[in-house]
């Protein structure tokens, strides 16, 4: 599975090309999908460019990228869109249109009540386990662990040089993952090693806008598209080194 993270926290500032409106999330969503993503993470936003987790801000994301595609839609439950954790937690609560999946930052204080109200809803978990926190010891201790849609092995290791070391420390913490699949991916200058790396592992893995803004050869991105397309052919090229 390769997933299209397609926006993040990004804003205008960092490029027209990264979609920010309902409508331009749909059409970059269609543009990814029509080059291979399977599934898309999304980041609904107001009308200022913040990110968001009011029902009014995601159910028009969600319904204009569902009217363009027919792969599963996650969104970010990030403590930075809602910094109180009872505030996050009846947003999640008073979300009227549902996403397939929503990520968890297993190191944000309110994660577990988040991730328990997601899933009595019947909305997939994606459990962020962030490198350089102690998300991998929580999420070992959490009774909610194996229950999680899949595992989100997040790099925050930004150097190009040393991401992939630490994307193999990461998974040694996780272990089994209580059985999980993992979805692993880097950021910025470890966005590439680490899709490499997945792909050397076999394991699931994402690139999109949120990532990276710049391609493997260094320059700079277009869409989220091209990053799938270049994600995708670096990837099947590392499974083909491993076989």
């Amino acid at each position: 599975m390769i997933q299209v993270c397609l926006n993040g926290s990004r804003g205008a500032g960092e490029g027209a090309v990264v979609p920010l409106s309902p409508e331009a999330l749909a059409e970059s969503a269609a543009e990814a999908v029509a080059a291979g993503a399977t599934d898309i993470h999304v980041h609904p936003k107001t009308p200022c460019g913040q990110d968001s987790l009011s029902p009014r801000v995601l159910a028009p994301a969600l319904a204009a990228i569902r009217a363009r595609v027919r792969v599963p839609v996650g969104v970010t439950t990030g403590a930075w869109a809602e910094p109180d954790p009872a505030a996050r937690l009846e947003r999640v609560r008073s979300w009227r249109v549902l996403p397939d999946h929503a990520s968890v930052n297993w190191h944000e204080p309110g994660a577990e009540e988040v991730a328990a109200a997601l899933m009595e809803r019947g909305v997939g978990v994606e459990a962020g386990i962030w490198s350089g926190t102690d998300a991998a010891a929580r999420f070992a201790a959490s009774p909610l662990a194996p229950r999680v849609l899949r595992v989100l092995a997040e790099v925050t290791d930004t150097s190009a040089e040393t991401a992939e070391d630490t994307a193999r420390a990461l998974l040694t913490d996780l272990g089994a993952a209580f059985g999980r699949p993992v979805l692993l991916h880097g950021e910025d200058g470890g966005a590439w090693p680490v899709l490499r790396l997945a792909g050397r592992l076999g394991l699931a893995t994402r690139i999109g806008l949120e990532d990276t803004l710049v391609l493997p050869d260094g320059n700079r991105a277009i869409s989220n598209a091209r990053l799938v397309t270049e994600g995708l052919r670096l990837y099947a090229e590392n499974r083909r080194c491993s076989s």
